[in-house]
């Protein structure tokens, strides 16, 4: 299996990259890695390069770039060269944590999407109260969407909860403002009709507020709405965790009682951090893509690493391609 790696994208890289990559490596006796990026910063941080190789770039696609012009002017920018590998057929997946918006040009542009498929959906697995997590999407891949691509996206979710997650008879959610039916926008409204006259199990509409709950394995929704509720949620774990730890400080009982509930307060933080879960998928394209989180350090990116073979072991790309051609037959 082979895996082809951004090596300069995200903001610790190369070297949680790298620390990732070897972790893997160590872990999955079945596995190559390709790190695509500057190869004298790679190998300082290279310390077991067994099944590890590296196409040298010294170009890179920024934060800030114009996504669509920079993968097609920066042809050989590292994220470009490694979404060729993939499109070449010498990677069988590739993962980035760089600029989102170019990983989504690259993927499109220069990998592919799935026939039957619209729009790609980024999606990632977000932690619930009971540890299971739920997969939402999208969160961002497209502003935009109709109540077909909501359906796309369904599909597209519900074959990676049943194949990577191992949920069988996956329940699929419309994020909407309330549960009864006819609530919401003609987006939400029509889309709900699809997916009841589908072969999902779908359970209808499910609120922002029960998402951690675990109110349903698949959240399907528009990127724009997706977006706002990933970074809600996102912002409040990291609020709420600043509170705790400002009122766990103020005095000297309070760090006694700190230091006692240490380990348990790491084991939530931990519950919470949804880069455990790995990175988050950009479905619809021909191959597996997986976008890791900027900030990733390299337990985040081994995740991500281990994910991302687990999509290729249970061909995700391969079923969502199939199940759309029997439904269009």
């Amino acid at each position: 299996m082979r895996i082809a790696i951004d090596a300069m994208g995200g903001d610790h890289a190369p070297k949680v990259i790298v620390e990732g990559a070897m972790k893997a490596i160590d872990s999955f006796k079945d596995l190559q890695i390709t790190l695509v990026g500057n190869e004298s910063k790679i190998r300082q941080y290279l310390s077991n390069d067994e099944r590890i190789s590296i196409i040298h770039t010294e170009v890179k696609i920024e934060g800030d770039d114009e996504p669509v012009k920079a993968v097609r002017r920066k042809k050989d920018a590292s994220m470009v060269l490694m979404a060729s590998e993939v499109k070449e057929g010498r990677a069988d997946a590739c993962i980035s944590a760089g600029n989102t918006g170019a990983l989504m040009a690259a993927g499109l542009f220069v990998i592919g999407r799935i026939k039957g498929i619209d729009r790609p959906a980024l999606s990632p697995t977000l932690p619930t109260v009971d540890g299971k997590g739920f997969l939402m999407l999208d969160v961002g891949a497209n502003v935009d969407a109709k109540p077909e691509h909501l359906l796309q996206y369904a599909i597209m979710g519900s074959i990676y909860a049943e194949k990577v997650r191992g949920i069988k008879q996956p329940k699929i959610g419309l994020l909407n403002v309330g549960t009864e039916e006819g609530k919401g926008n003609e987006l939400t409204k029509q889309a709900f009709q699809l997916l009841s006259s589908s072969d999902l199990l779908f359970i209808g509409n499910v609120e922002s507020r029960d998402l951690l709950d675990g109110a349903a394995d698949v959240v399907v929704t528009d990127g724009f709405t997706g977006n706002i509720a990933l970074k809600t949620l996102e912002g409040t774990a990291m609020s709420v965790f600043s509170m705790l730890k400002s009122a766990l400080t103020s005095n000297i009982q309070s760090k006694l009682a700190a230091a006692v509930l240490k380990p348990k307060l790491k084991e939530l933080k931990n519950k919470m951090d949804y880069s455990e879960h790995g990175g988050a998928g950009l479905f619809g394209l021909s191959a597996p893509v997986i976008k890791a989180h900027g900030s990733s350090d390299a337990t985040a990116i081994f995740s991500a690493i281990r994910q991302t073979r687990e999509m290729v072991e249970k061909d995700v790309s391969g079923t969502i391609k199939h199940t759309l051609e029997q439904l269009n037959q």
